[in-house]
């Protein structure tokens, strides 16, 4: 018998990219009222966000990949798709995840703020991650949920350097290192991966942390919830090699620049909320 070949992509122009702090929230408004009416009921307990800028030809496989039961818990998938010009949005929603759709090209935080908001108005009452690229296993998230569901953590974020990580980049690999001591320096919380795709927080964790950042939010949402005093580990998981697409995050030298900015930028802004929070036993607060 043979098989229907698939119709090509639609071909469109690419949507408008902004970097406006404004703008970027008009445009979450938008996205958030416009699901809010097309999807009014209760979302699980578990929230599985996976944000998406043209990734067509891997986030169906992504989505597939999710357990349907975290920790014993029902799943939810929400794919934010960030103004891509692919298939994105109509793959996530063939393979059966709820999508949630920006006009412009915002950047991934910005995505993030989106979703971490429909979700905890929509009841959920974990919050995980996991990126669309495919790098990182979402089966894998069960055992971060398992952590904050029998109350050993609030926040918990993958490592791939206690777990095992596929990558011929040396240069991207040494800044994890360099990254992850310098927040663990900042904060006096330990840290081997401060941008891990995988991560899981209770839902109260998204609702309280107050993240600025349009791009490049892993650390800023890190030192967020350690700054207020959530209990904040790690978990080891394994990073495989890209097979689709390309990344989005630019090159080492952009990357590690824009990256040390938030860092040093979240830790400074948050330094008074940690002294109240933590009583300054932590971190160079």
């Amino acid at each position: 018998m043979t098989e229907t070949p698939r119709p090509a992509a639609e071909v469109r122009p690419a949507p408008p990219r902004t970097r406006d702090p404004i703008e970027a929230a008009r445009v979450n408004d938008d996205a958030v009222a416009e699901f809010r009416a097309a999807h009014p009921e209760p979302m699980a307990p578990v929230v599985v966000v996976i944000p998406a800028y043209n990734e067509g030809a891997s986030v169906a496989g992504v989505v597939a990949t999710v357990p349907r039961e975290l920790g014993g818990l029902p799943v939810d998938v929400l794919v934010v798709d960030d103004g891509s010009a692919d298939d994105t949005s109509a793959r996530a929603r063939e393979a059966g995840a709820l999508v949630l759709t920006l006009r412009s090209n915002t950047g991934q935080g910005n995505a993030f703020k989106a979703a971490y908001r429909i979700a905890c108005e929509a009841g959920a009452r974990y919050i995980a991650t996991a990126d669309a690229d495919g790098q990182f296993d979402p089966k894998e998230l069960d055992g971060l949920v398992r952590m904050i569901v029998e109350d050993r953590a609030d926040f918990v974020t993958g490592s791939r350097r206690l777990g095992v990580a596929h990558t011929d980049d040396s240069v991207r690999a040494l800044g994890v290192v360099v990254f992850g001591t310098l927040i663990t320096v900042l904060t006096g919380v330990r840290i081997t991966d401060p941008a891990n795709g995988l991560r899981v927080m209770r839902a109260e964790v998204a609702a309280n942390v107050d993240l600025r950042q349009l791009q490049y939010q892993s650390s800023e949402l890190l030192i967020n919830a350690i700054a207020r005093g959530y209990r904040v580990c790690e978990a080891p998981v394994t990073m495989h090699k890209r097979k689709e697409g390309a990344s989005k995050k630019g090159g080492n030298l952009v990357y590690g620049w824009r990256f040390t900015k938030v860092v040093f930028s979240t830790w400074w802004r948050l330094r008074p909320v940690a002294r109240r929070s933590l009583s300054g036993r932590r971190g160079l607060w």
